[in-house]
């Protein structure tokens, strides 16, 4: 039976995949750099950014010199930003410790940063075609409705039954990197959340999911993840001369690295009144005189953990900021868009500057 499911997955990858330049190379660097950009990211999405970060790096020497924020601003808009960061530091580790090329072990590809188990075992079978079977969200939602395995997908006894089956399967073919790509495109394509085209299945009459009524059971999801709140007060100081002060996110908070405007975080919605009297706003404009403030409409930004709710406060000044011992500092407002900003306050700026 095993041997029928490896290969009627390949038949069906041939006849269905999409044309997906990564799937076009050998190179590690290309199939690394995929496979980063491609986590918690569609494909759709993904694409674009990985055109571009080739034609910007297309070697991992010329990643590796590339200034951390050049490199932050190409990857804006795609979220999960320590991808990014991960990126840089593989790409400047494997130059200095493995002379620049790609180790070509699964021992070693999980040494480094941002490589976990389901990246080293693409990179492995993608570049080196070793037989490291891959799982990720797609083959888990496969394997577990194909096998009936009802058990939560978080828990360890999940993953190792899959695993002892996935590895049954790839010892099965001769071209472990087209399975791999076979059963991840077949979960993403067929075998999809809410849809899966059952009736077309080619394994709807072994599917315990599909004979068993249970297609929207399985695979059975863990616990729920506890969502915090939080409150951005953003302050957009914006000075006669038409400039703005912004910072640079330094903490180990979300957007690490990236670039905002002076922030006000609460524990709840506060009055603009109150706002004004906080010692920190009175701190920055004790040697300034206030305009105008315009305030925005509240916007909830959602992130994977948290609800953030943002509220920007346009405020015009006359003089500068009072900025002793801080890391803000002034721009022209012109130039604001060479910096990589998170995607909230990209969207802010495009109404703003616009």
């Amino acid at each position: 039976m095993l041997q029928n499911i490896s290969n009627s997955l390949i038949h069906w990858f041939i006849q269905n995949k999409r044309e997906l330049p990564w799937r076009k190379t050998k190179d590690p660097y290309k199939i690394w750099l995929s496979e980063i950009i491609l986590q918690q990211t569609r494909v759709d999405q993904g694409l674009p950014y990985y055109n571009r970060f080739v034609k910007k790096y297309p070697t991992l020497n010329s990643l590796a010199k590339a200034p951390d924020d050049e490199v932050m601003k190409l990857w804006q808009g795609l979220g999960y930003y320590s991808r990014a960061r991960n990126l840089l530091f593989t790409a400047r580790q494997i130059k200095l410790q493995y002379k620049g090329k790609f180790p070509n072990t699964l021992v070693e590809l999980k040494k480094l940063k941002g490589i976990g188990d389901y990246t080293a075992a693409a990179i492995a079978s993608f570049a080196f075609n070793l037989k490291h079977p891959v799982l990720d969200g797609n083959v888990y939602r496969f394997m577990t409705r194909l096998f009936g395995i009802e058990t939560p997908i978080d828990k360890l006894e999940t993953k190792t039954a899959i695993m002892a089956i996935l590895t049954e399967l790839i010892t099965e073919v001769n071209d472990p990197a087209t399975f791999n790509q076979a059963i991840m495109e077949f979960g993403a394509l067929h075998c999809t959340p809410q849809t899966p085209q059952c009736s077309t299945c080619p394994f709807n009459q072994a599917c315990y999911a599909f004979k068993e009524n249970k297609i929207k059971a399985i695979p059975v999801k863990g616990k729920s993840v506890v969502v915090r709140d939080r409150y951005f007060n953003y302050f957009v100081f914006v000075t006669k001369k038409d400039s703005l002060y912004i910072k640079k996110r330094t903490e180990k908070d979300v957007w690490h690295n990236l670039f905002d405007f002076p922030l006000i975080e609460t524990t709840k919605p506060l009055a603009p009144k109150k706002l004004w009297l906080d010692p920190i706003f009175l701190e920055w404009t004790s040697k300034t005189k206030i305009s105008k403030i315009s305030i925005q409409k509240p916007v909830l930004h959602k992130l994977t953990h948290q609800n953030l709710y943002v509220t920007f406060y346009i405020v015009n000044i006359t003089k500068f900021l009072n900025l002793k011992k801080s890391p803000i500092f002034e721009i022209e407002k012109n130039i604001i868009n060479s910096f990589a900003v998170p995607k909230i306050i990209d969207l802010f700026l495009h109404s703003f500057i616009s």
